[in-house]
């Protein structure tokens, strides 16, 4: 089947959290969020670097819904669910739809950050990507020296496949660094 031909729910929730597909007019509070995780953003992400406008970050989520909706990228955002308030940006990423397999990324606006929301909600997708999507593997990939990032795979039970030497270059510094290669796979 053609991944575009693919139903599946484009919405999912935790006792805390509703994770969804990014919607026009999410720009607004994404702009906000990563205006208020800056520094906290820069050493880890490269995109953190460039300046952008709500108006930037507007278009940036209109093209994250369409890629949704393609199939190509799917950006899941994450909401408090009591409040609505906006929390973090994750998803599955850098997918092949033959195996199939992904990758989940993720960020939290600063405001939330220390209060588990990125371990539940990685939770839940990975849980979303092996029962909803057949995910045969799901990996997660990140900086060796991002302790707080390399933290959630590993409370959640992924395995630590390898570590990539001088694989990826610093967002911030420029400098050579390591990628940890962590995954867990569907027999």
């Amino acid at each position: 089947m053609k991944p575009i031909l693919m139903d599946f729910p484009e919405e999912f929730f935790t006792d805390r959290l509703t994770i969804r597909k990014p919607m026009p007019g999410d720009g607004k509070a994404v702009y906000q969020a990563i205006q208020a995780s800056l520094n906290e953003l820069k050493p880890w992400m490269p995109w953190a670097h460039r300046e952008q406008t709500e108006e930037d970050v507007e278009a940036n989520m209109r093209e994250a819904h369409a890629k949704f909706l393609s199939r190509e990228d799917l950006r899941l955002h994450i909401f408090h669910k009591e409040t609505g308030e906006f929390i973090a940006s994750s998803g599955l990423h850098r997918i092949n739809w033959d195996i199939p397999k992904f990758e989940i990324g993720y960020w939290i606006d600063t405001r939330f950050s220390g209060k588990g929301y990125i371990t539940e909600a990685t939770e839940a997708i990975t849980r979303f990507a092996f029962t909803i999507l057949k995910a045969k593997r799901v990996e997660i990939r990140c900086d060796s020296k991002n302790i707080k990032s390399r933290a959630i795979p590993e409370k959640l039970g992924f395995t630590l496949e390898g570590i990539l030497k001088n694989e990826g270059i610093a967002a911030d510094t420029k400098e050579l660094r390591d990628t940890c290669i962590f995954a867990k796979i569907q027999e």
